[in-house]
C-alpha cells in the first residue's frame, strides 16, 4: 500500500492591510470569495432589502463569475434583489473585447435573474458618463437609511504595478483625490474619468478611493505567481507605513489606498501569490 505524499507546508500569510485569507489554489480561494458573497448579500437582503455588488474586470475573476452561475452551492444568492454595479470600465463600445460589461453582462445579465432595471452598465464614450454614473449611484442608494446609502460589496483586483480599479500610479484620477483638500468638490467625486501618460490605454471610467472606502465590504482577489512581487512590495509598504495618511505611497501603489471606513477588507489569495 503506497503511502499519502504529504502537502506541502502553506507559506506565511503576507501582513497586508485588512484580512488575509490565504488557500492552497487559485480555485480554492475563489471558493472563500463566493462563500463570503453569499453570506454577505443575504445578510444585506434581510437587513436593508436590496444588496448592492460592485464587479470588476479582467480574467482574474471571470472563474468567479463562471462558479457563481453554475455551481449549486450559490444558488441561493439573491440575485433578484441585486444591483450590480461596475467598477471601472474602459472607454469602448460594447461590443469591444475590452469592454469590461461585455464580458460581466454576457455571465450576468441572461442568466442570474437580475432584473434588468438593477444592471448598472458604464457608458463610457458619453460625454459626461462620468458624472451621469455618480447620478445613478446616488440615486440608487438615497432609499436607504442615512449611513446606509453605501455599496455593499466591491470586488477588485490588483495590477502588477500595484494598481487596482482604474487607478494607476501616478494618474490623474488618483493624484487629484490624492491632492484634493478633503472638503473640496474633487475629493467627493465618486466616479471619474482617467486618461492620460500614466493611464495603461485606453482611457478609463472609474470610481474613486472614496466611494470603493466607504463600502462595507471590499474583496481583493490576487492569485498566481504574477502578482508575488507586488504582493511583497504591498506588505513591505504597509509595514512601512504605507497607506491613507501617506499619499505618496498611495501614489505609487494605489492599492494602498484601499482602506474601507467602517467597512471590512479582505484579501483572497492563492500560495502562487506569496511563495
Amino acid at each position: 500500500m503506497s503511502e499519502l505524499i504529504p502537502l506541502e507546508p502553506m507559506p506565511d500569510k503576507p501582513a497586508l492591510p485588512g484580512t488575509v485569507i490565504l488557500r492552497r489554489t487559485s480555485d480554492d480561494a475563489i471558493d472563500a470569495l463566493a462563500a463570503d458573497l453569499l453570506m454577505h448579500a443575504l445578510n444585506c437582503v434581510r437587513t436593508f432589502g436590496d444588496f448592492h455588488l460592485a464587479l470588476s474586470g479582467g480574467s482574474t475573476p471571470m472563474p468567479l463569475y463562471q462558479r457563481l452561475m453554475v455551481d449549486p452551492r450559490y444558488r441561493d444568492l439573491p440575485w433578484g434583489r441585486t444591483h450590480l454595479w461596475i467598477v471601472d470600465e474602459r472607454r469602448v463600445p460594447f461590443d469591444d473585447e475590452r469592454s469590461n460589461y461585455k464580458h460581466i453582462g454576457e455571465i450576468f445579465a441572461d442568466h442570474s435573474g437580475i432584473p434588468r432595471s438593477h444592471l448598472h452598465p458604464m457608458t463610457p464614450l458619453e460625454s459626461g458618463a462620468d458624472a451621469a454614473y455618480e447620478k445613478a449611484l446616488r440615486e440608487a442608494l438615497a432609499w436607504r437609511e442615512r449611513g446606509q446609502d453605501r455599496l455593499d460589496f466591491v470586488l477588485l483586483g490588483m495590477g502588477a504595478d500595484g494598481h487596482t480599479a482604474s487607478l494607476f500610479p501616478h494618474s490623474p484620477a488618483l493624484m487629484e483625490e490624492l491632492e484634493a483638500p478633503p472638503k473640496s468638490s474633487a475629493a467627493q467625486r465618486l466616479v471619474r474619468v482617467n486618461a492620460g501618460e500614466h493611464v495603461t490605454p485606453p482611457d478609463r471610467l472609474t470610481m474613486t478611493l472614496r466611494l470603493i472606502n466607504a463600502s462595507r465590504f471590499i474583496a481583493l482577489l490576487v492569485t498566481g505567481k504574477g502578482k508575488r512581487e507586488m504582493v511583497r512590495k504591498v506588505a513591505a509598504q504597509a509595514r512601512a507605513g504605507g497607506g491613507p495618511d501617506n499619499p505618496a505611497s498611495v501614489a505609487d501603489l494605489p492599492v494602498l489606498g484601499v482602506r474601507p471606513i467602517g467597512g471590512e477588507l479582505r484579501w483572497y489569495l492563492d500560495q502562487d501569490a506569496c511563495l
